[in-house]
């Protein structure tokens, strides 16, 4: 799928670009307390803020370890290993949509000086400011023009690490600090949403960024409880078949733990898996075919119908929600589901309860999902 592609640069490195320096460090800071997140930590020290990101795919290894010192400081002497970030960033150059889409809400769009992988931005501002040639389009995200980031002169590099990957090639050689966007490995919803907190510590918009996640955590927390309230609790099927498998979410995938959060039943709920299982449709017809709701995403420049989804595999009708119209599907070309929804799960989850849920008559009208046409 095309969003995939915004998570495919990546690095298991512990710390790359920028400026490093080597020195004993202050023995004891003020911890932040993070009330969800567990990937990140960050200590607050006389001059200079450490935050360190956990390497979510090796235990007890960190990925990448920052030393933030306000630019109009001068770099302390004992500061501990890690890659230094002059704050506020002025200058930005973002490799992922939904991190543009935070800076706008920061109030801080003017931060971004260039963007990758274009053609997956479908923020009509950035679109705009590219066409004017105020914002750099540097290329595709896995092989960006190197000579164009340079000319920007950005502050640091927003990239999401991925397992395996390998490295980021020449970035890594350019001295320009690289901030990994680790918060999508999350294992909750809020957990990723808290990460609104660091970036606004970057962009020295710390005060709104808290109030922001403030506000998300209270909305979700009321949604919840809502939901809760309701006397019926159906089941549900989540997204289709891609290629010759269907993903379905983990039972600890954001995903999974929004449904129940929706107080909804899902086959999958007692699995471990944070992310997504591959599955043969079989499997998944054998185990959710009598779902009463089907939720799937999609990209399309037009509304999907019930015989497209049985153009994309005959099998679709043997499920109780196709049979029943009881479809709803998220087209993510036409929507902003990537671009919201990480930092405003409480927006998704109130989509979940509209759909599960329609007796509860108190709900804003869905934003990402739809339901689907005959």
């Amino acid at each position: 799928m095309k969003y995939v592609k915004l998570f495919i640069l990546a690095v298991l490195f512990s710390a790359c670009g920028g400026a490093k320096k080597n020195a004993s460090q202050q023995t004891k800071g003020d911890a932040v307390a993070f009330k969800y997140a567990t990937q990140i930590s960050v200590e607050k020290f006389d001059g200079y803020t450490v935050a360190t990101i956990k390497n979510p795919w090796k235990e007890g290894m960190t990925l990448h370890r920052y030393v933030l010192v306000p630019s109009d400081q001068e770099v302390p002497n004992h500061i501990p290993n890690g890659t230094i970030i002059r704050t506020p960033l002025k200058r930005a150059v973002m490799f992922t949509t939904v991190h543009c889409a935070m800076l706008m809400e920061f109030g801080k769009q003017d931060c971004i000086s260039g963007v990758a992988d274009l053609k997956y931005i479908k923020i009509p501002w950035i679109q705009e400011q590219v066409a004017k040639g105020r914002i750099t389009d540097v290329g595709d995200g896995m092989s960006p023009v190197i000579e164009k980031i340079i000319d920007e002169h950005p502050d640091a590099l927003f990239l999401s690490p991925f397992e395996n990957s390998g490295g980021y090639g020449k970035l890594e050689d350019i001295n320009i600090p690289i901030v990994e966007c680790a918060d999508y490995m999350e294992s909750s919803p809020l957990a990723r949403a808290e990460w609104l907190r660091f970036y606004g510590m970057l962009f020295g918009c710390e005060e709104r960024a808290d109030m922001l996640f403030q506000n998300v955590d209270n909305s979700y927390h009321q949604l919840k409880a809502l939901a809760a309230k309701a006397k019926t609790k159906p089941s549900v099927v989540v997204d289709k078949v891609t290629g010759s498998v269907w993903y379905v979410p983990g039972g600890k995938s954001t995903i999974g733990q929004m449904i129940k959060d929706a107080n909804a039943q899902y086959a999958w709920a007692d699995d471990e898996h944070s992310g997504s299982i591959s599955l043969p449709f079989e499997t998944v017809l054998e185990r959710a075919g009598e779902a009463d709701v089907w939720l799937f995403r999609y990209s399309s420049d037009h509304d999907i119908t019930y015989d497209e989804l049985l153009n994309e595999h005959h099998g679709y009708e043997q499920f109780r929600a196709y049979k029943n119209q009881m479809a709803y599907g998220c087209d993510v070309e036409r929507s902003l589901f990537y671009e919201e929804s990480p930092f405003h799960p409480e927006r998704l989850l109130n989509d979940f309860i509209h759909i599960l849920h329609p007796e509860i008559d108190t709900m804003a009208s869905m934003r990402y999902f739809s339901k689907v046409s005959h």
